[in-house]
């Protein structure tokens, strides 16, 4: 006994590109498991794990993403720096082994990046 399947193509394209529909649930499932590994990766960088979000769908994709300021620096790293306080005049205050320390400015020798964001992808496959 032979069994035939036959799938019309126009259908199952319409299955899974419908709104809500199987596509659009099997893709934003995958996107909260990068988003959920994403937090966790990063769950050492301060606030960033809380804003690391899964974006709606649109044209067939979906963006997970992070609303944080710095998660740039923190996922590519940087090179050496000044940093300077923002007023002319000002100074910087940061503590340093539980001692208030002030300075006109400091070199920061540059961090070399977690790409977490990239991890969490790779893990998700």
């Amino acid at each position: 006994m032979t069994a035939v399947v036959r799938i019309d193509a126009s259908r199952l394209q319409r299955l899974l590109t419908a709104v809500g529909g199987p596509g659009d649930q099997l893709l934003t499932r995958k996107a909260e498991r990068v988003a959920d590994l994403a937090r966790r990766y990063s769950a050492g960088h301060g606030t960033i794990p809380d804003g690391i979000e899964v974006g709606p769908i649109a044209d067939k994709s979906i963006k997970v993403l992070s609303t944080n300021k710095h998660t740039i620096l923190v996922h590519n790293g940087s090179r050496r720096h000044v940093i300077k306080p923002r007023r002319t005049g000002g100074w910087l205050r940061f503590e340093v082994g539980g001692q208030v320390v002030y300075a006109r400015r400091v070199n920061h020798p540059g961090y070399r990046g977690d790409p977490f964001m990239t991890r969490a992808l790779r893990a998700a496959r």
